[in-house]
């Protein structure tokens, strides 16, 4: 790899906290195409209008990636003086759609809890320990990978907040209901000790593979559909159901752990029906209109 580009991944790094995993992907676009066409600080513009070409049996979601990661690695290039123009005008635009996130209605989720709490009466550390993880997948809007991770020196004492370390080793606080707080204390009752893990297995925590197979285990159990169940389904029902409660987007960014609020404007096709009754009864010539 070139200097620049281990100097790009260095920045992504240190200033805008990239996680590991997202470095790891920068790293393999940048080197396939440096492969392909040798040293990017140098490279000509005409060369990177051939990419499209070259990209043109992959899914516009791939080549949306590979042709984000160049620009904004050329956009470093050009801040720090490595090139004087930007050649990625020339790269080819895929105009990938962002897929909507898949969601559960409100009646589903009940279904899905009042059979893990139906469960859970029965005491065994399993179903308590479900319940649990449902109540925070789906009352805090926590990340599969965040839940799994938790020590047990996240769970609060007193104050109702979790600290939870996301995307990038950024940390936040991230709020804990009524219900999970009952949740976790149940499951804290049973915690089989000896971990610094809230869910430990075999020496370690729990894993996102078998969380994914409780739940949709759990979901058949509640007659639900378990292709329609996960842990990223529950946190997608947890931001669509707080904006459909008047929640702000400021604030489920916060919630929700994301760096950049167009990740979660994506939620706002949901509430479609709200903000147009909103704009009907709210706007000030609709308000004139009622008098009339």
């Amino acid at each position: 790899m070139s200097e620049a580009v281990d100097a790009f991944l260095a920045m992504l790094a240190a200033e805008r906290g990239a996680a590991a995993n997202t470095l790891a992907a920068y790293r393999r676009d940048l080197e396939a195409v440096e492969g392909a066409l040798g040293n990017l600080v140098t490279v000509k513009q005409a060369d990177l209008g051939g990419l499209g070409q070259q990209w043109s049996d992959l899914a516009p979601a791939t080549v949306a990636r590979k042709a984000s990661a160049l620009r904004q690695f050329y956009g470093f290039l050009v801040d720090e003086g490595w090139r004087s123009d930007d050649p990625s005008a020339a790269l080819p635009r895929a105009g990938a759609r962002r897929q909507l996130p898949k969601i559960l209605s409100h009646a589903e989720v009940e279904a899905l809890f009042s059979r893990a709490e139906k469960e859970a009466q029965g005491g065994t550390a399993s179903a308590v320990r479900l319940l649990a993880l449902i109540e925070l997948l789906y009352g805090s809007g926590l990340r599969a990978s965040e839940l799994m991770s938790l020590p047990l020196s996240a769970v609060p004492r007193d104050a109702p907040f979790l600290t939870v370390t996301g995307k990038g080793g950024q940390a936040r606080m991230v709020p804990v209901s009524g219900r999970a707080k009952t949740a976790l204390a149940g499951w804290l009752a049973l915690h089989p000790g000896g971990s610094k893990y809230l869910f430990p297995s075999r020496g370690k925590h729990l894993t996102r593979v078998r969380l994914f197979q409780l739940l949709k285990e759990l979901a058949v159990r509640a007659g639900l559909t378990p292709e329609k169940v996960s842990p990223h389904v529950l946190r997608h029902a947890f931001a669509t159901h707080l904006l459909e409660g008047g929640a702000d987007l400021r604030v489920l960014q916060t919630l929700l752990g994301h760096a950049d609020i167009a990740t979660t404007q994506i939620y706002t096709h949901v509430d479609a029906a709200r903000l147009v009754t909103l704009v009907n009864e709210r706007h000030p010539l609709a308000e004139k209109r009622q008098r009339d």
